[in-house]
């Protein structure tokens, strides 16, 4: 008897994107799986990450050196160690829409306007 699954695919909760802006310009990066807590499977479309290797795309903790972007579309986590996930490096964020708890940082490395949250900022870019 085969062993079939379904699965679906799908670019996942996106209102935190603030226009789509950046969205054609979404890099590929390597999903260091391990250090994600997934949620159902899944590391959500909006996660912030530091993606300053991408190589090894690890969360965003504000730390020196680390490069903001955010996961732009859910992503399945199966047995693998890593996976490969397309980074949204500039563009316009809804704080408040984001899938977790995220502080806007006092000098926003990267290229991101944010809109929406306690402290909402211009960031480095126009968005």
């Amino acid at each position: 008897m085969p062993n079939f699954r379904s699965e679906s695919f799908g670019a996942g909760e996106q209102t935190w994107l603030g226009s789509t802006h950046g969205i054609r310009n979404a890099r590929t990066a390597v999903l260091t799986v391990s250090a994600f807590t997934p949620v159902d499977g899944v590391i959500k479309s909006g996660t912030p990450v530091d993606a300053s290797d991408e190589g090894a795309v690890v969360p965003f903790t504000g730390a020196a050196g680390e490069r903001l972007g955010f996961v732009l579309t859910d992503q399945a986590v199966g047995a693998g160690a890593k996976i490969n996930a397309p980074i949204l490096r500039h563009g316009i964020v809804k704080v408040d829409n984001l899938p977790v708890e995220f502080e806007i940082p006092a000098s926003s490395p990267g290229e991101f306007s944010f809109v929406g949250g306690e402290q909402a900022v211009a960031g480095g870019g126009e968005g």
